[in-house]
């Protein structure tokens, strides 16, 4: 007898400050907090280097500290949004409506973690 394989999966990283990390902490490192009305847009990015920049660059100089989150999401899912080109070559985001996030936290695979930390 044979199990059903699991979908296919893209990587995704979020770099993300303190409080928003606190959240993803409270909801068993298995979603992402609902966004408040001055953010329409939960953006998840294709690569590494790029969430490590905004991490270290911009979450440390307003929160104090920076993390680099990872997580996989259902590919199929995903499929729905196009990925969107922020700035260079590799600056690439996926831009997921607010009101679409308790959907995507749905076709999460696994947990979230924390990869990068910085302070």
């Amino acid at each position: 007898m044979t199990g059903t394989a699991a979908p296919p999966t893209t990587t995704l990283w979020r770099p993300t400050g303190p409080e928003e990390l606190d959240l993803v902490r409270s909801l068993d490192w298995r979603a992402w907090p609902p966004r408040l009305p001055e953010q329409p847009i939960f953006y998840p990015v294709l690569n590494e280097d790029y969430a490590i920049r905004i991490a270290r660059d911009w979450n440390v100089k307003h929160s104090g500290a920076g993390f680099v989150t990872r997580f996989e999401v259902d590919s199929a899912f995903l499929a729905r949004y196009p990925v969107q080109r922020a700035g260079g070559r590799t600056i690439l985001e996926l831009w997921v409506p607010a009101e679409e996030l308790d959907e995507f936290n749905a076709h999460i695979v696994g947990r979230i973690e924390v990869v990068h930390e910085f302070r």
